[in-house]
């Protein structure tokens, strides 16, 4: 991920260059600062941060580094994008609030907010053109995954997507969750896959999300909203179909990066302008991914009770 950012804002975007780059793997770090124009590499997230040259920051490293390095840019009072999970608990994503300090130095990658389709599908429903929102369905669905993720990091990495868009489709946070699933997918390792949670909003609305990350057939993502007087969903991830032979088929992506890639570009361009213009971002904040991260905890309490949770506020 942290490759295709840098790619991204060295060739697509306005206003910023990529300056430097730190991985764990650092030959990867090297090879990748290779493409840019005037990048160098750190041995580590720490050193990039607090160099004078550095003027922002993007975190895509794993999850369980979020919190440190998050917390180590706004001790060198430098802007923030982390991906998403801002962090894998509710309790660090409280940490990262209360040192940014009401700043507003914190955004998270949920860039869903910026994908054309999800912005098209929140302002049909938001208009009120298919009535009241009565109920709406998820679907994640991905190739394959990484070894060695478990069933809750499915909730914490996977599905924060839906814990952060669904609220922000729907305009209505999620009040209570449960968790679900049934025969596991002979792919799926030690992981349950597919999962299946079951969300309520405060106004009632009921949502359904699947996420199967072993479903070998391409990267899918859906969403339909149902409401009183008709539905609104997201189309085929494929702008062209064949017909071929008394068959219709659609190519599916091989993983995410295609199918975001505006939705990428597009957030990106927005925090460097908010950046360059000395303004708040669009972009979803800490508080955003505070409020993902309550829900995630709820669920994965729901899956080890095996029970209703009620999100924490």
């Amino acid at each position: 991920m942290g490759a295709d950012h840098a790619r991204t804002i060295d060739r697509r975007i306005a206003g910023a260059s990529v300056v430097a780059i730190a991985d764990f793997d650092h030959a990867r770090a090297v090879a990748v600062a290779s493409e840019m124009r005037d990048a160098v590499t750190f041995a580590d997230g720490r050193t990039l941060i607090d160099d004078d040259g550095v003027d922002a920051v993007i975190i895509a490293s794993h999850d369980s580094t979020h919190k440190e390095l998050v917390l180590a840019a706004l001790a060198a009072g430098k802007p923030v994008l982390c991906e998403k999970p801002l962090a894998p608990t509710a309790v660090e994503c409280r940490e990262v609030i209360d040192a940014d300090a009401g700043r507003g130095l914190v955004s998270v990658g949920f860039m869903r907010r910026f994908d054309p389709s999800y912005m098209e599908l929140r302002r049909r429903v938001l208009s009120g053109e298919i009535g009241d929102a009565l109920l709406a369905h998820c679907v994640s669905r991905t190739v394959d995954t990484w070894p060695g993720g478990d069933s809750a990091s499915t909730i914490t990495n996977s599905a924060i997507h839906e814990l952060d868009v669904v609220p922000w489709l729907l305009d209505s946070p999620i009040a209570e969750v449960s968790w679900h699933a049934g025969r596991t997918s002979r792919n799926s390792g030690s992981r349950q896959d597919p999962q299946i949670m079951l969300l309520r909003t405060e106004s009632d609305i009921l949502v359904t999300v699947e996420v199967f990350l072993n479903a070998r057939y391409g990267y899918d993502t859906r969403c339909e909203v149902v409401g009183e007087i008709g539905t609104a969903a997201l189309t085929l991830p494929s702008q062209v179909v064949v017909d071929r032979d008394r068959t219709r088929s659609v190519a599916y992506p091989a993983d995410w990066i295609p199918r975001y890639a505006d939705a990428y570009r597009i957030e990106l361009q927005e925090w460097v302008d908010s950046i360059d213009g000395g303004r708040p971002s669009e972009l979803a904040s800490a508080l955003d991914g505070l409020a993902a991260g309550l829900v995630a905890d709820a669920l994965v309490i729901s899956m080890n009770e095996r029970r209703t949770v009620r999100v924490e506020r």
